[in-house]
């Protein structure tokens, strides 16, 4: 089932307009997520919203904003009123001027969102900025509101639509001077720079994510099935970070150690895991008939199904 559209408006180039829609490029829920539970009775813990005086829940319809003037002095605003703030970014989003990609510091992306047309009409209006965009090689900057926040957005042609990346206002970005000014000043040698590039040509490769596996996630999935089959859980030996004492030698030795790990690896394909790494935990005990269980040889690792 597709996702819903966050936001659904239109996407203006000066007199050129079309209807759009704005649907999330990434997801979360795929990954493993706990409930909170009562120790004592197992049941899940449900929270209420209750007035901090008198310790009494209150309705959702008596719940309205309020901004904190002082520590007992608040700002009602009401969902009517912030309604009215009346931002033409609301239901249009306005391509205010187009910038070099490089000139996109990394520090200000949030995330990515697909903007798709929205209906039957439009398409070639859409078709016109989105090419215009690719042909220009520019990033289109506008304006849009999500979640009564107005955002700065990027829009940049991906295949047959639009991608839009949020991003952050100056005030967000906090100085790196704060804390890069107490790193010392080193003087790097040649010899330890030619050492560092001959490790890195070793590990070159290209950028792709389905080699990606998120360790932490996998670490749960087996953690989750070893409790459901009563297995006992064993603590894993952290990792110690050892301290350098000589740099040159450490960078030799990593030299050695990176070509022996190269040459014992293997060969074989990719495991490709980005799309779907969630996957179902193995099945109770007792699900399947005796005679299958008897003769299938135990896996290495817990039987895993697509989600």
């Amino acid at each position: 089932m597709a996702p819903r559209a966050n936001w659904k408006g239109f996407l203006r180039l000066s007199l050129v307009t079309c209807p759009v829609a704005l649907y999330p490029a990434t997801s979360e829920s795929e990954k493993v997520s706990f409930n909170q539970l009562n120790r004592k009775t197992g049941h899940r813990i449900k929270y209420a919203k209750v007035d901090a005086d008198t310790g009494e829940e209150v309705a959702n319809e008596d719940i309205v904003k309020g901004y904190k003037v002082d520590t007992d002095t608040f700002i009602e605003v009401t969902k009517e009123e912030l309604e009215n703030v009346a931002l033409e970014s609301t239901r249009t989003i306005e391509i205010d001027e187009f910038v070099d990609r490089s000139e996109i510091d990394p520090r200000y992306l949030i995330r990515p969102y697909y903007l798709v047309p929205d209906g039957k009409v439009g398409h070639d209006a859409f078709a016109v900025i989105r090419e215009t965009i690719r042909e220009m090689n520019k990033v289109a900057i506008g304006r849009v509101v999500l979640t009564n926040r107005e955002h700065i957005i990027a829009l940049d042609p991906l295949d047959k639509g639009l991608m839009g990346t949020l991003l952050r206002y100056p005030y967000e970005v906090r100085s790196e001077k704060e804390y890069f000014d107490d790193i010392q000043d080193v003087k790097v040698t040649k010899d330890m720079l030619d050492l560092a590039r001959h490790i890195v040509n070793q590990k070159a490769g290209h950028f792709e994510p389905n080699k990606f596996e998120d360790q932490y996630e996998t670490a749960l999935l087996d953690l989750i099935n070893q409790k459901r089959a009563g297995k006992p859980i064993t603590a894993k030996e952290r990792p110690r970070g050892e301290n350098v004492v000589d740099l040159m030698d450490a960078l030799r030795k990593s030299i050695g150690g990176a070509k022996a790990v190269e040459d014992s690896k293997p060969a074989k394909k990719a495991r490709k895991v980005a799309s779907g790494q969630k996957e179902m935990l193995m099945p109770i005990a007792g699900k399947k008939p005796a005679k299958e269980a008897a003769t299938k040889k135990p896996a290495s690792k817990p039987q895993r199904k697509s989600a």
